[in-house]
């Protein structure tokens, strides 16, 4: 799939803004186009460990949170804290056990049963706690939803919530809510994780009891804040900043735990390795079985329980790869009719594990770059998760289809629902026409934000030695991608099991790196080839104690001139080539890459994506089908076929079109 460049240009001010910080000036252009303009607010970006945390205290309701606690703590009262099953409700449910027991309290904690029991506060599991003789329940990472549950147990049990999800028009009728989203809270940062709001809650109970300044436990707050994908800006970043460091130096004993097994022991931890390597495992749990297993590895202080704990999500871990795999092929089995002029994919399965719709979501967004929705039955409903696109805020979209839905929550870019098994066409219908009507043509191409054009065998260590005063990367703030243009690799080679990635040489013949891109080893004979536009990041190699540059290739594109589109005279020498090719069954048993390389070689030069674009087309066309082994059946033509047909080059004549009347 291309993706358009948005390539941000140099400025003087980011020279200026560099020559302040006494930094490269590549720094300075980046803050800049990031929107940190300021040195005072560069020195506090690239230094977020000299400025404090903000006073807990700024959070509307946080004292009287934090007071009701505490009265809880001294009284010995029985106190709940009641999680979510993804990482964020993990780590708050384990920040806010641990911290409440070290101050003497009494304090359990309940996870619903993603299954069983969905999302957020289930009635029945309130009632039963408030029976067991809970006195006060507390939240984390959910309950901003739940106005009607709450308000059916006002008088069984006093319940704080704190939450970091967008709330409705109404709070929930609660004890206190503590949420920095909500209207009347004035707290400066509103972008903390369900583990954040949990800090500093944790923060203010410390402060009211003891007038400490808390910072302990920061690798738990940071694994949660990584793997909710909030934006590493403000407090977040200072909180994945210090949290990084304990994971690397003196983690607890089950992050220690999750690091062995995943093989990072010893290795300075990022937020790759967070996000990539250790959450999915703890999430695991959720997903497969009960996030239980999570808490207790987090709460864990005996190093032998907790690797045992471990290597259990570890095999969790292996068996959601293997379900998230099934369902994936599913769902794209539906799609087959896609094309581009599907403005969103709402897929259902019968069976489907509930616990990696949404992984499966979000695979279908990087394939298709089209809001996505996963929907399983459960009974008389579906359930489903939601992933969008830039331009489209998921959560606003699911308002506008409320009257198709049974309830729904989430963020700009998550979210998930539930509905009655006899709305779900009802709701697909509602949720195109609201992408159809708030997104363009041009939103469904995929942006990749470029911050200069730069040879890949310019950059000096040192220069990618300064690139790394901007960790950590995260959402709101990305690993910055460079680019460059009309590049052909002296050469190329599959590596890796199976030769699943691709090894390039770039450069001149006396100054040149290595460019590694991952799942990309099937490319090693075509990309050659072909010159291409490369948007990469580089970073240093260590190898036997040499330390060179190398770069990680984000994308490849055709360059420009490789970017030609079809036109009917080449889709006839295409066709005509493809029909050679077939066998007596009509099978062709070539994919898009080796048909690019063989037509090439035996007709006449063509780019990847002029082959890609023409069988797009011929497939729309009913002229070809994809093969589940890999190929094509080749279907003949049945009458006379319009290209106008095909959405594909109907939209490449309506943009030349505009193109002219424009001109």
């Amino acid at each position: 799939m291309l993706k358009e460049w948005i390539v941000h240009e140099e400025t003087a001010e980011g020279n200026v803004l560099a020559h302040a910080l006494g930094t490269a000036p590549i720094i300075g252009q980046i803050l800049w186009h990031r929107g940190i303009r300021t040195e005072a607010a560069a020195r506090a970006f690239l230094h977020p460990e000299n400025d404090p945390f903000h006073d807990p205290f700024l959070m509307r309701d946080m004292e009287k949170a934090a007071a009701r606690i505490m009265r809880a703590i001294r009284g010995g009262e029985q106190i709940v804290v009641y999680g979510d099953y993804d990482v964020d409700g993990m780590t708050s449910t384990t920040l806010l056990m641990k911290n409440i027991r070290a101050l003497g309290g009494t304090v359990s904690y309940y996870i619903p049963n993603r299954f069983t029991e969905g999302y957020g506060i289930n009635g029945a599991a309130l009632r039963q706690i408030a029976a067991e003789g809970c006195g006060l329940l507390v939240t984390v990472d959910c309950g901003i939803a739940s106005v009607q549950t709450v308000a059916d147990m006002e008088r069984g049990m006093d319940i704080i919530i704190t939450d970091h999800h967008l709330p409705g028009s109404t709070l929930p009728p609660a004890y206190t809510v503590v949420n920095p989203h909500r209207l009347d809270c004035p707290y400066p940062d509103k972008e903390l994780a369900g583990v954040g709001v949990a800090f500093k809650l944790v923060q203010a109970l410390w402060q009211m009891a003891e007038q400490r300044l808390y910072t302990d436990d920061m690798d738990i707050v940071a694994l949660g804040t990584v793997a909710d994908l909030v934006p590493l800006v403000g407090e977040n970043r200072k909180i994945v900043q210090m949290g990084l460091r304990v994971m690397s130096e003196n983690p607890s004993e089950g992050i220690a735990a999750l690091i062995r097994v995943a093989g990072l022991e010893g290795k300075a931890i990022n937020t790759g390795m967070v996000g990539f390597q250790l959450a999915p495992r703890l999430n695991a749990a959720g997903r497969i079985e009960t996030a239980r297993h999570g808490v207790e590895l987090l709460l864990s202080a005996d190093a032998q329980e907790a690797d045992r704990t471990a290597g259990e999500l570890n095999m969790l871990n292996t068996e959601r790869r293997d379900l998230e795999q099934r369902i994936l092929t599913a769902a794209e089995a539906m799609l087959t009719d896609f094309t581009p002029d599907v403005p969103a994919i709402v897929v259902a399965g019968e069976d489907w594990n509930a616990g990696v719709i949404g992984i499966v979501a979000s695979r279908l967004v990087e394939k298709y770059y089209r809001p996505s929705i996963v929907l399983t039955r459960q009974g008389d409903v579906y359930k489903g998760s939601c992933r969008s696109i830039t331009g489209l805020h998921i959560y606003e979209a699911l308002a506008a289809c409320r009257e198709t839905l049974i309830q729904f929550g989430g963020h700009e870019m998550a979210a998930g629902l539930t509905l009655a098994r006899d709305r779900v066409e009802d709701f697909r219908r509602a949720f195109a026409n609201y992408v159809n009507t708030h997104l363009t043509i041009a939103d469904f191409t995929p942006k990749i934000s470029i911050e200069g054009i730069f040879a890949p065998a310019d950059w000096m260590l040192a220069m990618v030695e300064q690139l790394t005063l901007l960790e950590p990367y995260g959402m709101g703030n990305p690993r910055p991608v460079f680019g460059v243009r009309d590049l052909r690799p002296q050469s190329a080679a599959a590596i890796g099991a199976e030769g699943k990635h691709l090894r390039m040489e770039v450069g001149t013949r006396t100054q040149h790196v290595a460019a590694l891109y991952w799942n990309a080893g099937d490319l090693a004979e075509l990309v050659t080839e072909e010159a291409g536009d490369f948007a990469y990041t580089p970073n240093i190699n260590e190898w036997q104690g040499m330390r060179s540059v190398q770069c990680m290739v984000d994308s490849i594109m055709p360059a420009a001139h490789e970017r030609v589109f079809p036109n009917r005279d080449l889709l006839k020498a295409v066709y005509t080539f493809l029909s050679r090719l077939r066998d007596g069954t009509d099978r062709i048993p070539y994919g898009e890459i080796a048909l690019t390389r063989h037509f090439s070689r035996e007709v006449f030069h063509v780019s990847r994506y002029t082959m890609e674009t023409s069988l797009c087309i011929f497939r729309e066309l009913g002229l070809l089908a994809p093969l589940t082994e890999g190929g094509w059946q080749f279907i003949p033509p049945t009458g006379k076929m319009d290209l106008t047909d095909a959405p594909t080059f109907r939209r490449h004549e309506d943009r030349k079109g505009d193109m002219n009347d424009g001109g």
